[in-house]
């Protein structure tokens, strides 16, 4: 079975790739000092390329094949994840009712937590009820950044 990591720098910091077979199956940013930097995989090269044109605002969608491992409301939270548009964003009840469960923002926060592929599901495109930016695996600032990164490539879009 070929498995293995890899860690890539971006602007964001180093984000760890974890492949399975012909997959992806983690995508993290790293919040300590890395010495093993793994092995690159013509996968994992390709999904780098991906997240450095999705810095760049040149890619909106990734393409690349990823398997997540968690329950059935986890992959239902991560579906609706995907469902949400660039430069958009939802708050934890507005997933909780598109998975079916309008009581269950609490538990779409927890599956948010728990998303495997960062960045290419866009958990970041969550927030608080209140507005407020909260809880991101990669850092509430890294959130931020994103979010706006996403909103002023929308908004040239539409002024070009």
């Amino acid at each position: 079975m070929n498995q293995g990591f890899v860690v890539y720098e971006t602007q964001f910091g180093n984000i760890r790739m974890e492949y399975e077979e012909d997959k992806i199956i983690l995508m993290k940013k790293v919040h300590t000092q890395v010495t093993d930097k793994g092995v690159a995989t013509k996968l994992t090269d390709k999904v780098y390329q991906q997240l450095l044109e999705y810095f760049d605002g040149k890619r909106k969608v990734f393409d690349f094949p990823y398997k997540m491992n968690g329950t059935e409301f986890q992959k239902k939270v991560w579906k609706a994840l995907c469902d949400i548009p660039y430069g958009e964003i939802r708050t934890y009840k507005d997933i909780a009712v598109a998975v079916g469960n309008s009581k269950a923002s609490r538990a779409v926060g927890m599956a948010n937590n728990r998303n495997p592929i960062t960045i290419a599901v866009p958990c970041h495109r969550v927030i608080g009820s209140n507005g407020k930016l909260v809880g991101y695996a990669g850092g509430v600032d890294m959130k931020e950044k994103l979010l706006e990164m996403e909103k002023k490539i929308n908004e040239k879009r539409k002024i070009d």
